[in-house]
């Protein structure tokens, strides 16, 4: 963990109330979630219980909601709280502070691992005021992904003096299918080449093995023969992609590099970015590739089948190649009724 991440982690703790500390240790430990999701949640439980005080009147009414403090938040709150309240807080987010569906559906996850923590694990209450808290329903859009004519384009494009890394970063998107997380937090000691193994540590620290084809072999074998010699510590020394500073390369890097070859080949600023690559990998893999679902899963690093399910959806060419299969498909229209009610007429 970086020292920027580090001091968010410690100011978190210092505005939390002693409860919520105790299930941010939780998740952040026990769970083994990130820093980032650790923030998250304590951001959306901030704006909740700065919702509850602001409607209990436990604040000046004029006090702008941004400063009101929940250190002193207890359990004697928590147990005043019920589900109308929790509804009309959903209610406020939509309407007041103007949260998309899924930004509502985060905050009531975040609310449903709370009151599930202080119900099941803590025992702290009795019954779960949010157990029948339903999320808001997401719209569901098909993930957005190259094809592979514009993959192999992309590939083509990348040049420059720091062509082998940039080559070589999205060789691994492109055919593992890994998170950008996952690809800046590589280390010389994840990849081995005999094996063609390289070992990713995923969401939650959960760690995973890919496999690596001979494009992705090959094109670390490549970079790695110019990698820069990088700075001497840790984590800079260990890591296998290297920036211009001589430092583990960092997500907004690989994202500018990313970008500036998807506008190259005319993919700018169109919704594309490094996690449709990520799409890409996972498409071309099931439709092209016709790997299993359930293998898919396993490459991917997704906790559940219904979070793979997303890219078993069929393309463009399938529907019309299903629409020629149908036996129909080849049925002319004969001669006109019209014309042949005249033949009987004259006959």
């Amino acid at each position: 963990m970086n020292g920027n991440k580090k001091s968010q982690i410690n100011q978190i703790f210092d505005e939390a109330p002693p409860i919520i500390r105790e299930f941010l240790g939780y998740i952040g430990t026990i769970r083994g979630m990130s820093p980032k999701t650790v923030t998250e949640y304590f951001f959306d439980l901030r704006t909740f219980f700065r919702y509850i005080k602001q409607k209990c009147g436990l604040v000046p009414p004029e006090q702008d909601f941004e400063t009101i403090k929940i250190d002193d938040v207890d359990m004697n709150l928590i147990k005043t709280i019920d589900l109308t309240q929790v509804f009309e807080y959903m209610n406020y987010l939509s309407m007041v502070r103007g949260n998309n569906a899924a930004t509502r559906s985060r905050k009531v996850s975040s609310l449903r691992s709370f009151f599930e923590f202080l119900t099941d694990k803590v025992g702290k209450l009795d019954k779960n005021p949010v157990q029948k808290l339903e999320a808001p329903k997401l719209k569901k859009s098909l993930p957005k992904y190259l094809t592979l004519d514009q993959s192999l384009e992309l590939l083509s494009a990348v040049d420059g003096k720091n062509g082998e890394r940039d080559y070589c970063i999205l060789v691994l998107f492109l055919n593992c299918g890994i998170r950008l997380s996952e690809l800046v937090g590589l280390d010389m000691s994840d990849v081995h080449l005999k094996e063609g193994t390289m070992i990713i540590t995923g969401k939650g620290n959960k760690e995973r093995m890919v496999y690596l084809n001979d494009a992705c072999t090959d094109a670390i074998k490549c970079y790695l023969k110019v990698r820069p010699k990088p700075k001497n510590t840790v984590t800079d020394r260990n890591a296998i992609f290297i920036s211009g500073q001589h430092k583990r390369i960092s997500p907004k890097t690989v994202q500018f590099i990313v970008k500036k070859y998807l506008a190259k080949i005319g993919l700018g600023g169109t919704g594309y970015s490094v996690h449709k690559l990520r799409h890409t990998a996972a498409t071309l893999m099931y439709q092209q590739g016709h790997v299993d679902i359930r293998v898919l899963k396993d490459i991917l690093g997704h906790a559940n089948l219904g979070t793979t399910e997303i890219y078993t959806h069929v393309s463009s060419e399938q529907m019309a190649d299903a629409e020629k299969a149908n036996p129909l498909s080849e049925v002319k229209r004969r001669e006109p009724f019209a014309k042949k009610a005249d033949v009987k007429k004259h006959n």
